[in-house]
């Protein structure tokens, strides 16, 4: 081909020779550029007008890795998620450990006082031997029979993994007489019950029972297997779980998994329902079986299977907090919160079983015989109408002196469960007769409703 002047020169054409502008997209041909033709990153957000791409020009597998997820996500699985405009990644693992801990169906703890925060029988009991009873954190009761003996406290936390939990308080078992060979028929349990009215969530004994999630934080001298029990108090049946200690005094938190029970309904009342042990000690009695993890009628032989011996010696100490029990199957990592409740919430709840009266002046009446009774208002109504005991009946007095000095036969009747009033009655040697009682003092009086 000839050219008229100087032939023009052997050069590829770029961008930077073509101005601003000169090439419009009305002088490209359909599908003249496809992605082949840019180099990666030549087109950002910078390039686009706004509202320039719609819905209608994205592919729908713009999106890569496109197909659906499973009936259950996985964990990796990411979702997007707006944040004020912006989408976002957020994995599924996050968003069901929000589901967990959001959407229990019960609004307060199923254990009460599982934090230990409550005593009002006192702080510390030394000296127990046979004698089954409640001692220190209320709501936990010593069920008993062995040789040994123990001092039972409720201990303030200042350190260790439990306390960085957020738990001040704790209840142990120190052995101060050991018992190293056990008998068969001899045990030691810790343990808590509920009323069945409070367990009905968990659908026990109806083709949709649901699953148990006990988590606790344990620190114990014995390292090795121990046992924790449910027994349902309706029918007799049990269900076991074990636990291992694997460093000596040390708080190691626990999260045990119990199956759903489709037979055996909890009775739906104000009695006992169901009793949460954790054996501290089990004779043969209780382990010469295969321990039983599903739900079955009870056969002692497979109760606590592998049971460590916690009284064996006196260095021992057997100590717990964070007593939590869930609806459903959990793990240690999705496992809902421990839920705190305020001190004064925490008491109440613990008042429906046990109330402790001490040094309030009450007025009264004293009738024609030795009997006074006293109208009294507790602090919440009680589980069912209380056994009453005292540790000092005081006196009564005109608030200047003592009416009579020896007071006795504490009793009590016409307890209204709604309100939560109840009249006490007690004799005196006080020689008036149908005359208004101004004080009765200095006394303790234990309201109990225990299960």
């Amino acid at each position: 081909m000839g050219y008229i002047g100087q032939a023009p020169a052997n050069k590829v054409v770029t961008s930077a020779d073509i101005e601003d502008g000169v090439v419009s997209a009305a002088d490209l041909g359909a599908n003249s550029v496809d992605s082949s033709e840019l180099v990666d990153g030549s087109i950002d957000t910078s390039h686009l007008g706004a509202l320039q791409v719609t819905g209608a020009k994205l592919n729908t597998d713009v999106i890569s890795a496109q197909t659906a997820l499973g009936a259950t996500p996985a964990d990796t699985d990411e979702l997007l998620v707006s944040d004020a405009g912006v989408l976002k990644r957020v994995d599924y693992s996050y968003l069901k450990g929000i589901t967990a801990a959001n959407f229990r169906p019960n609004s307060k703890a199923i254990i009460i006082n599982g934090d230990m925060q409550v005593a009002q029988r006192g702080t510390s009991t030394t000296g127990i031997t046979t004698t089954a009873g409640y001692y220190a954190s209320d709501r936990y009761q010593w069920a008993v029979n062995h040789g040994g003996t123990v001092t039972i406290t409720q201990e303030s936390l200042s350190s260790g993994d439990a306390f960085a939990d957020g738990f001040s308080k704790s209840l142990k078992v120190d052995v101060t007489t050991a018992d190293a060979s056990l008998g068969a028929a001899e045990y030691a349990i810790m343990r808590t019950t509920l009323e069945g009215q409070d367990l009905q969530l968990f659908k026990k004994g109806s083709s949709t029972a649901e699953t148990y999630t006990l988590s606790f934080w344990a620190k114990h001298t014995k390292t090795g297997t121990h046992i924790v029990e449910l027994w349902d108090n309706t029918n007799s049946r049990n269900s076991h779980a074990s636990y291992t200690i694997s460093s000596t005094n040390t708080w190691e938190k626990k999260v045990l998994n119990f199956a759903a029970d489709t037979t055996g309904a909890i009775a739906n009342s104000n009695a006992g329902g169901m009793i949460i042990g954790f054996y501290v000690a089990a004779g043969s009695d209780f382990t010469s079986g295969t321990l039983n993890t599903a739900w079955a009628a009870n056969t002692n032989a497979n109760r606590a299977v592998g049971q460590v011996n916690n009284l064996d010696s006196t260095s021992n100490n057997f100590e717990i907090t964070g007593i939590q029990l869930e609806v459903g199957t959990y793990t240690s990592a999705t496992i809902p919160p421990f839920q705190h409740e305020s001190y004064g919430d925490n008491l109440a709840r613990c008042q429906r079983y046990y109330v402790k009266e001490t040094a309030t002046r009450w007025g009264g009446y004293k009738r024609h015989d030795a009997n006074s009774m006293f109208v009294h208002k507790l602090p919440v109504p009680m589980r069912a109408a209380p056994t009453l005991d005292s540790d000092d009946l005081g006196h009564f007095s005109n608030f200047q002196s003592a009416l009579g000095s020896s007071l006795s036969n504490l009793t009590s009747y016409d307890f209204d469960i709604i309100v939560g009033t109840i009249i006490v009655q007690v004799d005196s040697n006080y020689s008036s007769t149908h005359v208004m009682i101004p004080s009765w003092e200095s006394k303790t009086v234990n309201f109990s409703s225990e299960l």
